[in-house]
């Protein structure tokens, strides 16, 4: 068996093998693609408020207190997302994980609930159960195909591994021997009278080529994500050949100190002073008396983040995590996921994004219907070549003549 064979065996069968999975990331990933801002104009009803000149915002802990009345006692709120334009809403809400036997993601979560609240009025701008939520259900459906986190995720990581064999694989098989070869493999050149067999093979085979450097860094930024030996080593090259490991610091409150019952506030003061001009704050609570506060103040620009430690009962500022205290590995790290979904490049990169995406999860279907095409042309061809040699057989060959032998009567000897 040629090389070329096997690599088309290996292109085949992990084809086959990794083909549904590949289709569902590829569409999901396009859905995903520009999230931010389809939810903006879907949501707009609990996202955004009327804003006047001279409105001021409540206290941050008046709008909490607001909202664990509206979601009840049985759901403690432990996030909040602050929006920091004048015309934003503020979310408060909460994840409850369980533990279950079941398969399925939604399994695994008690609620995921949040309320969209007025930060000048107070008034409730809607509810929302997460869970159901189209794109978390898009999301999850993205990282783990709705099956239990690790069952999922584990299917996922090792279908986008065959994918890069796949498109390497691709390369090899599509590498033309000369000119002409070159010219057919990178250029459609269809007329009237080309059969869609032809047109789906070019869609596979050019389209395939032209999107797999794009495709590749899409799927390797995933892997960072799903094997630690691949973020390990993503640092490792950023950081010139080391693995910086940073010791692990265990951030604790002083229980011993009594808390200030404004301690949101202190606290969202203090990040406003941070990053005045942040896109958003994030806030965290502790899940046990010890626990810190966990903040993030998320800028436009991201080398302006800030992670911010605070103790849970005075609000005083424990740690702040900032862009120029991390290694270079670290950078990359945090630039992954706008590398992932193209908005490292702004709209134009999420639109490249899309399209990858979108012709990636192309290529299993196009792939499918070349093997299933020649798989019935196979099983045709022994059929069609019988029959026509049967018939050639009896059509145009001349039946042999029979000849009565000569019979001797008495009379002719004598």
């Amino acid at each position: 068996m040629t090389f070329k064979k096997i690599i088309t065996k290996i292109h085949l069968w992990l084809g086959l093998l990794s083909g549904l999975v590949v289709f569902v990331i590829g569409m999901t990933g396009c859905c995903l693609a520009f999230e931010e801002e389809i939810k903006s104009i879907v949501y707009a009803h609990r996202l955004n408020v009327e804003f006047q000149d001279g409105m001021k915002p409540l206290p941050l802990s008046q709008t909490f207190e607001i909202a664990q009345n509206a979601l009840g006692k049985e759901i403690p709120i432990k996030e909040m997302f602050l929006g920091n334009g004048n015309d934003n809403s503020y979310a408060f809400g909460r994840y409850q994980h369980r533990n279950s036997d079941g398969i399925w993601y939604w399994d695994k979560i008690t609620y995921y609930k949040f309320v969209y609240i007025n930060p000048y009025s107070g008034e409730i701008l809607g509810f929302n159960d997460e869970r159901l939520e189209a794109f978390y259900v898009i999301t999850m459906l993205h990282v783990s195909l709705l099956l239990e986190l690790e069952i999922g995720t584990t299917i996922v990581a090792w279908s986008t591994v065959l994918f890069i064999i796949l498109l390497i694989s691709g390369l090899i098989l599509w590498w033309p021997r000369n000119k002409k070869e070159l010219k057919v493999n990178t250029w459609f050149r269809w007329k009237s009278t080309t059969r869609w067999k032809r047109k789906n093979y070019d869609l596979h085979n050019i389209v395939g080529f032209y999107i797999m450097f794009l495709a590749l860094i899409i799927a390797l930024t995933g892997l960072i994500w799903s094997f630690k030996w691949v973020n390990n080593s993503i640092q490792w090259l950023a950081n010139g050949g080391a693995l910086e490991k940073k010791e692990r610091i265990i951030y604790q409150s002083d229980t011993t100190i009594v808390g200030s019952q404004n301690v949101l506030d202190i606290i969202y003061k203090q990040m406003r002073a941070q990053l005045p001009e942040a896109r958003m704050y994030n806030i965290f609570l502790p899940s046990d008396s010890l626990g810190t506060i966990r903040a993030r103040a998320n800028s436009y620009d991201r080398t302006k983040n800030l992670h911010l430690r605070f103790d849970q009962y005075t609000g005083d500022m424990i740690a702040v995590d900032r862009w120029e205290d991390k290694t270079n590995g670290e950078k990359v790290r945090d630039y992954n996921f706008d590398i992932h979904t193209g908005a490292v490049g702004g709209i134009v990169g999420k639109t490249i994004a899309f399209f990858v995406s979108l012709f990636s999860a192309s290529l299993p279907v196009t792939g499918f219907l070349i093997w299933w095409g020649r798989r019935r042309k196979k099983r045709k061809k022994p059929h069609s070549q019988t029959t026509a040699h049967s018939a050639g057989k009896h059509s145009h060959q001349p039946k042999p003549m029979r000849v009565r032998p000569k019979i001797k009567t008495p009379s002719s000897t004598d």
